[in-house]
């Protein structure tokens, strides 16, 4: 494409602020050495003030913003009345995927294997009670990068609800034992989407936290088309990858995230990510390396594929 000049979105309002500092750092080297010019915004409360000025003479947004504000469909759409094409999924989509209960009742409909789940309340966690059998997971309804979930497991004591009270809407689901699996996916503009690798991920901490995802200290072990997982499998999880991000409206790339219990044979989606992370250690680039492409070629691909909400 003929398009030079990128405003990278970076930062933002969110408790994944760090982590989009980190992937927009790698991103704008990879777009300079590109041969682009790179300018970057930090979007604060004030965005309806500073994103116009920012735009101009702009032809690309990169977003690279993580969570609320930047991966819910808020920032998309102030991008869409700008009408300046942007990386990753649109209004709908992104707001979607974000909104975890409603997003599973469309998987569920396309056929695609959820776990179960119901809202619950602050004020219920807080008398003692459980609100479903255990195991079972506590997590927000409308957050990423596994910020704020909390597993109970038999026998464990009084469960630590410190934090949760920050958030509006919460949720309770089913504890699916059992191997923790990651699915990419990339779709051209025009062309269907086209799933990457299975990642599988291996971590010491109780499940794939937001350390075990950021931290290079967790020491998460990542293993590509792992030879172990079966056959029919690998594929089921590559074609609910592609349908769940068709379900929900995606373009671009987005990542969906999967439970998968050997003894049982079950398998479970747990959500797709519309922002995938970009950092050294996110699992996109990984993938995409996987298939023959480098860094630069993906984030390059992205700025390509860049598109507004017709």
């Amino acid at each position: 494409m003929s398009a030079a000049r990128i405003l990278l979105l970076r930062g933002g309002l969110s408790a994944e602020r760090e982590v989009s500092l980190t992937s927009a750092a790698e991103v704008e080297r990879a777009l300079l050495g590109a041969g682009y010019e790179v300018t970057s915004l930090d979007p604060g409360w004030d965005v309806a003030e500073t994103l116009p000025r920012a735009l101009e003479g702009v032809d690309v947004v990169f977003n690279a913003l993580h969570g609320k504000w930047g991966e819910d469909g808020n920032i998309q759409a102030l991008l869409n009345f700008a009408r300046v094409p942007y990386t990753h999924s649109g209004v709908m989509a992104s707001s979607l995927a974000m909104d975890k209960p409603r997003s599973k009742l469309l998987f569920a409909a396309a056929g695609i294997p959820i776990v179960h789940d119901r809202p619950v309340t602050l004020a219920e966690l807080r008398t003692g009670s459980d609100p479903l059998p255990r195991p079972y997971v506590i997590k927000p309804s409308h957050e990423g990068s596994s910020v704020g979930v909390k597993i109970v497991m038999p026998g464990s004591g009084p469960t630590d609800l410190s934090g949760l009270e920050t958030y509006d809407s919460l949720m309770v689901e089913d504890y699916v034992p059992g191997r923790e699996l990651t699915v990419s996916v990339l779709q051209a503009r025009g062309q269907a989407p086209r799933a990457l690798a299975v990642t599988e991920l291996e971590t010491d901490a109780a499940f794939y936290d937001y350390e075990a995802k950021y931290s290079a200290e967790a020491q998460t072990r990542h293993i590509v088309n792992p030879d172990s997982l079966p056959g029919d499998v690998q594929e089921a999880l590559l074609r609910w990858s592609e349908a769940a991000h068709e379900t929900l409206g995606c373009r671009g790339a987005t990542r969906a995230d999967f439970r998968y219990d050997p003894d049982s044979g079950r398998i479970a989606i747990l959500e797709v990510n519309t922002q995938p992370g970009l950092t050294p250690l996110s699992l996109l680039p990984e993938q995409a390396l996987a298939t023959g492409m480098d860094f630069t070629t993906l984030v390059t691909w992205m700025v390509e594929n860049a598109a507004c909400d017709a």
